[in-house]
């Protein structure tokens, strides 16, 4: 295995501050791009990625995520882009299928510098009546499920130092 794609591995970290800067559009389709190979039950692609960056639509992602929580803070972290993992859920492996996507767009954002934080919630957004709406309003289908999301910008500050690897992660039979 290449040791500079196992040092990528390494050192991404969950971001929860960002800068307000804008990423440009080249970079943000490379990042997206890179969800699209993500691995898929029978080569299904049952995911759909959603790159959010409106304001408007933002924050009110941002409302209806925080009120799943009972809170009134921004999951998201103030980031310039949230990127929706939805996922056709007539398909038995689209959590799957969305998780491998997820975990792909975080790590080509740190590939090209960019930061993420893997968000929950858009399950119960997306299942919700305001959430199949809002599919509606953006021409997807209502089968589409919520799997999760990312923040996605420019990191604020230096990334958290990682958490030392539990003694028993790997059991060899």
């Amino acid at each position: 295995m290449e040791q500079a794609f196992l040092e990528l591995i390494k050192s991404r970290r969950s971001i929860r501050s960002y800068r307000p800067d804008a990423i440009p559009k080249e970079l943000l389709d490379a990042v997206l791009e890179a969800g699209t190979y993500a691995p898929s039950a029978m080569g299904r692609q049952s995911a759909t990625i959603v790159a959010v960056t409106d304001k408007a639509v933002r924050d009110e992602l941002m409302r209806l995520n925080a009120e799943v929580m009972g809170t009134q803070s921004d999951p998201y972290y103030g980031a310039p882009v949230i990127v929706l993992v939805l996922a056709d859920g007539t398909i038995p492996t689209y959590i799957e299928d969305g998780s491998c996507v997820l975990e792909n767009l975080m790590l080509a954002a740190h590939a090209v510098g960019l930061g993420s934080v893997w968000v929950n919630r858009e399950r119960q957004i997306f299942d919700s009546e305001r959430g199949k709406q809002l599919l509606r309003e953006w021409n997807l289908p209502t089968t589409l499920r919520g799997v999760g999301a990312i923040a996605l910008g420019y990191p604020q500050g230096e990334a958290p130092q990682p958490k030392e690897r539990k003694k028993d992660y790997i059991v060899h039979i």
